[in-house]
């Protein structure tokens, strides 16, 4: 018989590499899921709708028939699928609500010889989950710095020193500017977001200090939930000053590959506030392939914008650091140096 358990056990065993499956439509899936979970759909969209209109409109009866007509042909598939996905034939299943769909896969990979878990409740008990741990009080500590500082290399430097790191950039699939979105392809949902970032928070130890990097509410399109987002206002911040020389070689090595269609593209999404005059001067120097001039009129206006950010969303100490070269790993030993001295 399949093994239930609550969103807290369900999640820590997929956190240790337990296959997980969602059986929920292509487009719930689509829309937001557990993180690391794999789509294993008991219906395609249109056959989910159908059987929720009868459900609805006829009766629970015709939605079962409905469904079995559905599932029937399907079965071998699924098994098939299963083992491919998990050579050791242990998965955990999870739909909507930890209802017919999941109780229905569970019980055919059952039958196949699968060690199944389900999730008591379905997605909706880890979305319940994954936002109470947004609320929960956490030890952050935000690594500040202007445009071009390397502050997401650093951040992957700690990692590897053994601190604790949420790359919220990562999760949104977005470097926060104008420009942030080039090289990458399109941002999640809102709602799979938040779950990324409660997901990772909560394979995190809570009496342990947690680096962000320090962002505006909104990176891309999305946002900050309000209740992360206000505990990373207090949170102490490390601010690195490092000369624009510096950080203009920076930029360029990162959006200097990008193609010049894309960033006169991002020039003029920030026309109003950076100033027409100046987002023309702008794409003339890309026209004329001087992207180091580009480079340097984007920073003047980053630079302006940041240090207003940090002034009106921090009610934390900021402790200033200066830093004369990106040597990554020697600037992590120092942050981890200025931790210790701020943060138990």
């Amino acid at each position: 018989m399949p093994e239930i358990l609550g969103a807290a056990p369900f999640l820590s065993a997929s956190a240790d590499d337990l296959i997980i499956l969602d059986v929920r439509s292509p487009a719930e899936y689509a829309h937001s899921h557990i993180p690391g979970a794999l789509s294993f759909p008991l219906f395609s969209d249109e056959e989910r709708h159908q059987v929720g209109y009868l459900y609805k409109q006829v009766s629970q009866t015709a939605a079962m028939m409905k469904g079995l007509e559905y599932v029937g042909p399907k079965m071998s598939y699924f098994l098939e699928r299963a083992m491919e996905l998990s050579p050791q034939k242990e998965v955990g299943v999870y739909c909507w609500r930890g209802g017919k769909r999941s109780e229905s896969i569970a019980w055919l990979l059952d039958q196949g010889g699968f060690k199944t878990t389900l999730l008591k409740g379905g997605y909706k008990a880890a979305r319940r989950y994954f936002l109470n741990q947004l609320e929960r009080p956490w030890k952050l500590i935000r690594l500040a710095g202007r445009t071009g500082s390397g502050k997401t290399r650093i951040l992957d430097a700690l990692k590897q020193h053994g601190e604790q790191v949420l790359d919220l950039e990562g999760m949104a699939n977005h470097r926060g500017s104008a420009f942030g979105h080039l090289g990458l392809g399109g941002q999640p949902s809102n709602e799979y977001f938040e779950n990324q970032i409660g997901y990772q928070l909560d394979q995190c130890l809570p009496e342990r200090p947690i680096w962000v990097e320090d962002e505006s509410r909104h990176i891309g399109r999305l946002t900050l939930p309000k209740p992360f987002w206000e505990q990373f206002q207090q949170a102490p911040a490390i601010f690195m000053d490092v000369p624009a020389e510096i950080r203009v070689q920076e930029i360029l090595k990162e959006y200097g590959i990008q193609e010049l269609r894309g960033l006169r593209d991002s020039f003029h999404r920030i026309s109003r506030k950076m100033g027409p005059q100046l987002v023309k001067e702008a794409i003339e120097l890309l026209d004329r392939e001087d992207l180091e001039g580009a480079a340097r009129l984007a920073l003047a206006y980053y630079d302006r914008t940041y240090d207003y950010h940090l002034r009106n969303h921090t009610t934390g100490p900021v402790i200033n650091e200066e830093v004369t070269s990106l040597d990554y790993g020697r600037i992590a030993d120092r942050m981890i140096e200025i931790r210790q001295q701020i943060m138990t």
